[in-house]
C-alpha cells in the first residue's frame, strides 16, 4: 500500500484571515443594533439583506467545498431573517469556517471542485479560490453595510485586518 505524502497543514494566513473575517463579522452587526426600527426601517432592512446575502453565499460555497447539495435558489432568502437570528447563524458558520480551514492541507486546497452556480452557469475553483473568495466578498460588503451607518451618523467599526491582529495579539504594538 502506498502511502499519500505528508502534506503541511494549512497556511497559518489562511486561518487569521478567517479568524478576522469572524471577528469583522461580529463587528458590524454590532454596530448594525444601532439602526432604529422605526426611523431608520429601510437602512436597516438594506443592511440586514447585505449581510444575509453574505450568509447565503458562504453557506452555498460550503456545500461546494463539502461536495453538498445546497437548498438556495438564488444569493440571497426571499424573506429576511431578524438582526439577532442572522447574527446567530453568521457566529456558527463563520466558526464552521475557522475549523475547515484549520484541517485542510496543501493538497486539499488545490484541488479544483466543479459546480453550478445559482443562475446555471458551470464554475470550476480551487478550494482555496473558494475560501479566498469568501474572505473578499465577505469585507465588500460589509464596507457597504459600514456605508449604510456612516450616512445615518453611525461610526462603522474599523474592521480592518491591521487592527484584528493588534487587538489579538497586543505585544505587536511593543516592537
Amino acid at each position: 500500500m502506498t502511502s499519500l505524502p505528508n502534506y503541511p497543514p494549512t497556511s497559518p494566513i489562511l486561518v487569521s484571515l478567517f479568524k478576522y473575517k469572524a471577528w469583522a463579522n461580529d463587528e458590524i452587526l454590532a454596530a448594525m443594533v444601532e439602526l432604529d426600527g422605526d426611523t431608520q426601517k429601510d437602512d436597516r432592512h438594506l443592511a440586514i439583506r447585505i449581510m444575509n446575502h453574505t450568509y447565503v453565499v458562504d453557506q452555498i460555497f460550503r456545500a461546494r467545498l463539502l461536495r453538498e447539495p445546497h437548498s438556495f435558489a438564488a444569493t440571497n432568502t426571499p424573506d429576511t431573517p431578524t438582526l439577532p437570528a442572522l447574527t446567530a447563524a453568521i457566529a456558527l458558520s463563520d466558526a464552521w469556517f475557522v475549523q475547515y480551514v484549520s484541517g485542510l492541507n496543501a493538497a486539499q486546497l488545490h484541488e479544483s471542485l466543479k459546480f453550478k452556480f445559482t443562475d446555471g452557469d458551470a464554475g470550476t475553483m480551487t478550494r482555496e479560490e473558494i475560501l479566498h473568495h469568501l474572505i473578499t466578498h465577505g469585507g465588500y460588503h460589509r464596507g457597504a453595510v459600514g456605508r449604510i451607518l456612516a450616512q445615518l451618523s453611525i461610526a462603522p467599526p474599523r474592521d480592518v485586518f491591521t487592527r484584528f491582529l493588534h487587538q489579538i495579539e497586543p505585544a505587536r504594538r511593543n516592537s
